[in-house]
């Protein structure tokens, strides 16, 4: 889930223009890096995206591959409409871009026994231009599958977000001093726009130059539809940001985050998530002063009681629900992308910060003591990159574009589990020693030797990006066996 808001000017979108920002900010990908993903301008990109330009048919294809859409750009494209809309009789927002954050303020609040998210954002807000400021744009996004487009579009399709489930409600001053009317923007199954009008019934009450004012807005969104994430997004210069989660202790809740930006490496959060425990209660909260613009918070978390209780008899299933794909999935028999470094640093920052945080999220509900490894194809996401955490190690290993260049002649033969096929376990036979190409984050060759436990988690690894599983390396005749018959689960392998 990402909720942000994005003050822009009067120029309306369509619902491709819509669509696209929403993947956009989903990938984490800027215009740039976007633009020579696609191979096309930046310039055209940035038309594009603020509507100054129409999009052709072929851009539409490019862009829904690019972002791993899943389809969803290609059929806003084919429903946009034929004309401009017209402006919003309030269209006279001002200087938008003139506005400061004072303090951006968010809750979340997880209510167990409803199965819901209740969002409540609360914004100072000042305006630091020369003309009065009359609406407010804020976007409500969803991802329950974040790096799996195709299972996202098609729980949306079938049960897309509606306005009566999101009852969303917003208000002007402190203290919720006067309720504020909303129109919609954009209508679409995964996200809403709307602009919040400083407005009520009564009349308008614009925000003049120099003046200062409160805007909070608090919407609903079933579990069911929201993924265990949450993303703060810097629009606007901001002095402060401030998020807080509220989860029920008795499900467990363990919460992590990752900042990043357009310009700097992916990384935790500069200061801790402080906790405090109030009954039935858990709240996580975590604060910022002066974000850099364009900068992303993501907070993520994990129930683990709960997740310790579903699918126990399905290890797939839970691992599904963590957001590793499947192996009826294309993606796993596909050979991955290169990255083309450093052309695509920023990208590849954006890769393994996924699957950094996708590795803490499985290590929370199984024992790993062979060691841990996961490739980008098991998110969602098509390029040659893995990590590898060892057993008993904290660091992970990353792995750029990597390849064996040399293997040992001496083979042995152990039992591997895949996160894409959890249920079963296989006997596959592998080199003792490898030696490994990979590229550093500015595209410098390295070679480096694995050997015996943490040699089969790389190789295991290099298959996924080469679009191979390891039951095409067992010999013939063997098959997996149930992951209830295999006597190895919490041992690590012995050499």
């Amino acid at each position: 889930m990402a909720a942000t808001t994005d003050p822009v000017g009067a120029v309306e979108q369509d619902a491709f223009v819509a669509e696209f920002r929403h993947r956009r900010d989903i990938s984490g990908l800027s215009r740039t890096a976007l633009a020579q993903v696609m191979g096309y301008s930046r310039s055209y990109v940035s038309k594009v995206e603020s509507g100054a330009e129409r999009p052709s048919r072929e851009f539409a294809a490019a862009a829904d591959a690019a972002l791993n859409a899943g389809g969803a750009l290609k059929r806003a494209w084919r429903e946009r409409p034929t004309t401009r809309r017209q402006p919003l009789p309030e269209a006279s927002t001002g200087n938008a871009s003139a506005l400061v954050v004072a303090h951006d303020d968010a809750e979340l609040v997880y209510d167990h026994s409803r199965a819901c998210y209740r969002a409540t954002m609360r914004r100072s807000l000042v305006n630091a231009g020369a003309e009065p400021i009359t609406r407010y744009l804020i976007r409500i996004s969803v991802d329950r599958f974040p790096g799996n487009p195709e299972l996202s579009n098609e729980l949306y399709r079938a049960d897309p977000l509606t306005w009566s489930e999101l009852d969303l409600h917003a208000w002007h001053g402190e203290h919720r001093a006067e309720p504020m009317r909303w129109v919609t923007q954009h209508d679409r199954d995964a996200f809403k726009e709307v602009w919040l009008l400083f407005a009520n019934e009564d009349g308008q009450f614009p925000l003049y130059p120099g003046e200062s004012t409160v805007i909070e807005y608090s919407y609903t969104v079933s579990a069911a539809k929201w993924g265990r994430w949450f993303r703060r997004s810097v629009r606007l210069p901001t002095r402060r940001l401030s998020v807080r989660l509220d989860f029920p202790s008795d499900l467990d809740p363990a919460v992590w985050g990752l900042h990043t930006s357009m310009t700097a490496e992916s990384a935790p959060f500069a200061t801790a998530i402080e906790r405090q425990d109030t009954g039935e209660r858990r709240v996580f909260s975590w604060s910022t002063e002066d974000p850099p613009l364009h900068a992303r918070y993501r907070l993520e978390w994990n129930f683990r009681a709960a997740s310790n209780r579903e699918h126990a008899d399905r290890p797939s299933e839970r691992m599904s629900a963590l957001g590793i794909v499947q192996a009826d999935e294309p993606i796993l028999t596909t050979p991955a992308r290169e990255f083309r470094l450093p052309d695509e640093a920023e990208d590849a920052r954006r890769v393994i910060s996924e699957l950094q945080s996708a590795v803490r999220r499985v290590a929370e509900v199984h024992p790993f003591r062979k060691g841990l490894g996961i490739a980008a194809p098991q998110i969602g996401i098509d390029r040659t990159v893995a990590v590898v955490r060892p057993a008993g190690a904290i660091e992970l290993i990353t792995l750029l574009n990597p390849r064996v260049v040399d293997a040992s002649d001496q083979c042995t033969e152990h039992y591997e589990g895949c996160l894409s096929f959890f249920d079963v376990r296989g006997l596959v036979p592998r080199p003792l020693t490898i030696h490994v190409e990979h590229r550093d984050i500015t595209g410098a060759p390295r070679i480096t030797i694995f050997d015996r436990g943490l040699a089969r988690l790389v190789a295991h690894e290099i298959d996924h990006l080469d679009g191979r599983l390891y039951i095409d390396r067992m010999r013939p005749g063997v098959t997996p066996i149930p992951v209830e018959a295999y006597d190895g689960t919490g041992a690590a392998w012995r050499y």
